[in-house]
């Protein structure tokens, strides 16, 4: 084995390898490093070869805070976890490329299923357990092998009566590539939050994050209307083999109407054209979890029947253990006032 590992500086290069990976999704992209550039933010992205042969690769940006900056690696390093010489490497490179920017310590949430493996391989490379998440750890997943009526099928009584109803009522959908639609979206977003309270992206995070997508005809808004009203909008990206639900919003009237289904089936189908076969709800909670402010969102869509996914969780890789104390204790008192 002959592994050299070198910064990336070839969008075709790199898509050519990640996206073709079965556990790949966006969040390894090259585009949503372009939207983290976009933001000013500094960024790392590299490629492992073996023999001239890419066999690996990685992502991060360094974020600042002011407790520190820290390296947060979402959906990655790409690679055979099997092969643990390689991984070792990789995460040697890892520490490296943190220290160089810097950072207190990495953040890392690989796309890596959940098991007790999983967490030994993670201790293996010493990191241990982050006190906060990083990107989504518990997921809902439709296998769109499986045809609409298929889906239909397998999804709760409670979901087709919604869908008939906004059938019925009408519901026109409508599709848009062009980021100034994150403007409507962002007002939207806007009444979305004050409703559920939480703290909205704001139109400039959303707007650099779409238009980076767009580029390379990733990503698709959908949005339902009646009678020229906005009643919902989805922002999908679709990457490699996997369709990711990953912003939606909606209205009083919208969750009156039961808007939500229709745009979910619309960006189905358009998953399947481009003959992508995994469509990612992304974050659920647990069933007993009925305190955490997701609950009812993640009952939604676990009504379409998806199945449930856990990703092994974000794990540390400490560079500075006295700030990374503070750094802890601070993020445990937020995860707490959240209720994360």
């Amino acid at each position: 084995m002959t592994i050299e590992i070198k910064d990336a500086t070839s969008r075709s290069e790199w898509d050519g390898f990640v996206a073709k990976r079965e556990e790949a999704n966006f969040l390894q992209s090259w585009d949503f490093y372009e939207f983290h550039l976009a933001r000013g933010k500094k960024v790392v992205r590299r490629l492992i070869y073996d023999g001239g042969v890419i066999v690996g690769a990685y992502a991060g940006v360094a974020e600042t805070a002011k407790r520190g900056t820290y390296l947060a690696i979402a959906g990655g390093p790409i690679v055979d976890w099997n092969k643990k010489t390689l991984v070792k490497k990789i995460f040697e490179d890892i520490k490296e490329q943190g220290k160089n920017s810097g950072c207190v310590f990495v953040r890392v949430r690989p796309q890596l299923e959940l098991s007790d493996n999983s967490l030994k391989l993670m201790r293996e490379l010493g990191l241990r357990r982050a006190p906060m998440f990083l990107s989504v750890e518990y997921a809902g997943i439709l296998d769109l092998h499986k045809t609409e009526e298929e889906i239909l099928t397998n999804a709760s009584q409670g979901f087709r009566r919604k869908l008939r109803k906004a059938e019925k009522a009408g519901i026109t959908i409508e599709t848009s590539t062009d980021p100034e639609i994150v403007k409507t979206f962002y007002a939207l977003e806007i009444r979305h939050a004050k409703r559920q309270g939480f703290v909205a992206f704001s139109e400039d995070f959303l707007y650099k994050q779409f238009a980076a997508f767009a580029k390379n005809n990733e990503v698709i808004m959908y949005t339902a209307k009646l009678d020229n009203e906005i009643l919902a909008q989805n922002f999908m990206i679709f990457y490699g083999n996997e369709a990711s639900y990953h912003y939606g919003v909606s209205s009083d009237l919208g969750t009156k109407y039961s808007a939500a289904p229709l745009l979910h089936l619309a960006a189905m189908e358009e998953a399947r054209k481009r003959k992508i076969m995994r469509y990612n709800l992304w974050g659920i909670v647990g069933t007993d979890e009925t305190s955490h402010r997701f609950y009812g969102v993640s009952e939604f869509k676990r009504s379409f029947g998806c199945a449930e996914f856990k990703y092994t969780p974000a794990h540390d890789l400490i560079l500075n253990p006295l700030k990374y104390k503070i750094t802890k204790i601070i993020e445990l008192v937020r995860k707490k006032v959240r209720h994360l």
